[in-house]
């Protein structure tokens, strides 16, 4: 497989030369031309071939069970945050109570079997899943090498957001610098100049596709110029076009010449991308979509949701946890020190940070992936032995305690972890790094909405009186 991306009068081709007898393909994408052996379809090929099928399979469905009734809602539901209302639709992932997340069908066992993976790497590239998340289709390898190569080449920001990152000031919060770079590259979104030029709804999905390529492939440099900058020299390591997302973003921040960091990106940036529809991040970025605002508008409105502590800050919230229980506990890391522990915890009226979740009711798959890369690679680590113990005792004190549906770990018990083992110990910039991963689950959808013609999301709302009336209470 050979990839060549032509920008001006240059031409960067990846480094495995094409065989002689290759027949080329062009195709204009903003600006530049992408050519690639005519072997493999492309991504937007992939996906617009199967528009036409997907439009028809809604239509069926709508045409002969539109007026089926797919659930009920409670009082408690509506005061309780919505939670568990079945009201959204949502292609890339589904959350089964036992078993986890299947992305489009696949666990995550699965995916890290069947997606493709770096030269001699282990893990999955988070460019395979994305391609899984978008088509529902396993991407081959030769798919995968290219998407590396075309975000590379889409990966360069415009100098006003390099501006104005080198402006924020050092105490600013990382997830606001991040919010406000992707808000700023709306200056650049295809979708918003098109729609004001006025074009048809059938190139709606286009211009999204466009931006959310463009937007994905700037993400590692915004999040590590904001790490370079917050927390280091404020130098940032150009984008290598040769290599894959992980790597460069591993890269950037200024960690690759650890080969095992580099596959935790990939990992990382794989498991925490997609986990349905109805967490913040991914339906605030849906709802503000829905809206027709551009993919920019839409993932910051996104990210805003994600900085909040019940969303994207829970990884750092366990990692303070647990290190205030290492320097509580000490060395003694027995079953009967992690017990009192957990009691005290919870008789001073706190949670267990990383324990329980909205609909999982056994360990997070996510966790255990975790967990079997620290297994491999840091078994000796004195935090992840805690984790460890923590893992065996926490279920059944919290069963004991008797207030937690789910007694058993979610994702953020372990990913702190990793990362301070590996030098990564700022803590207020680890939800930038989810922030990458979960635009690469949301912006699939934000694409597969405008090709089916979603239409803009508007729920009913009733005031407390209204309610009252309609369940028939005298308040």
């Amino acid at each position: 497989m050979a990839t060549a991306l032509r920008l001006g009068a240059f031409t960067l081709r990846s480094s495995m030369a094409a065989p002689a007898s290759t027949t080329w393909k062009s195709t204009a994408i903003n600006g530049y031309r992408a050519y690639s052996t005519g072997k493999a379809k492309t991504l937007k090929e992939t996906f617009a071939a199967q528009i036409p099928g997907e439009i028809e399979k809604i239509k069926k469905l709508r045409k002969e069970y539109g007026s089926k009734v797919v659930g009920e809602v409670t009082l408690d539901q509506v005061y309780g945050g919505a939670r568990g209302i079945k009201s959204l639709v949502w292609e890339g992932s589904v959350l089964d109570s036992e078993e986890g997340i299947r992305f489009r069908g696949k666990t995550i066992p699965e995916c890290q079997e069947l997606l493709p993976k770096a030269p001699g790497g282990q893990e999955p590239l988070p460019e395979g899943l994305f391609w899984l998340l978008l088509t529902g289709e396993v991407p081959s390898e030769q798919q995968v090498r290219e998407l590396s190569a075309e975000w590379a080449a889409r990966s360069t920001l415009p100098t006003y957001v390099n501006e104005l990152l080198d402006r924020c000031p050092n105490t600013m919060h990382p997830m606001a610098q991040f919010s406000l770079a992707v808000t700023a590259l709306e200056h650049e979104s295809s979708f918003s100049k098109a729609y004001a030029k006025g074009m048809p709804k059938s190139q709606y999905w286009e211009h999204t596709f466009e931006d959310s390529m463009d937007l994905i492939a700037k993400l590692p440099t915004i999040a590590s110029t904001i790490y370079r900058n917050v927390f280091k020299d404020g130098k940032v390591a150009p984008i290598q076009k040769d290599k894959d997302y992980g790597y460069n973003l591993a890269n950037q921040l200024g960690f690759a010449d650890n080969a095992d960091f580099v596959e935790l990106m990939r990992l990382y940036l794989t498991i925490h991308t997609d986990h349905e529809g109805g967490n913040v991040s991914a339906h605030t970025t849906h709802l503000v979509g829905s809206a027709l605002s551009s993919p920019m508008l839409s993932l910051a409105a996104g990210l805003n949701g994600l900085a909040g502590p019940l969303h994207g800050l829970a990884n750092q919230e366990v990692l303070v946890w647990l290190q205030k229980m290492k320097k509580a506990v000490g060395n003694d890391l027995s079953d009967q020190a992690i017990t009192d522990y957990l009691w005290s915890t919870l008789k001073a009226g706190q949670v267990v940070p990383g324990y329980g979740h909205a609909v999982l009711r056994k360990t997070d798959p996510r966790y255990v992936s975790q967990r079997e890369f620290a297994q491999k690679h840091l078994p000796d680590d004195p935090m992840f032995k805690l984790v460890s113990q923590v893992y065996k005792i926490a279920p059944g004190v919290l069963t004991e305690h008797g207030k937690t549906k789910n007694p058993y770990p979610n994702v953020d018990a372990h990913s702190g972890v990793l990362l301070q083992y590996y030098g990564l110990t700022e803590q207020n910039y680890y939800t930038v790094l989810f922030g990458v991963s979960r635009a690469l689950g949301v912006l699939p959808q934000l694409i597969i909405d405008r090709a089916v013609g979603a239409p803009i999301e508007r729920p009913k709302s009733f005031s407390t009186d209204a309610w009252a009336k309609l369940v028939g209470a005298k308040l």
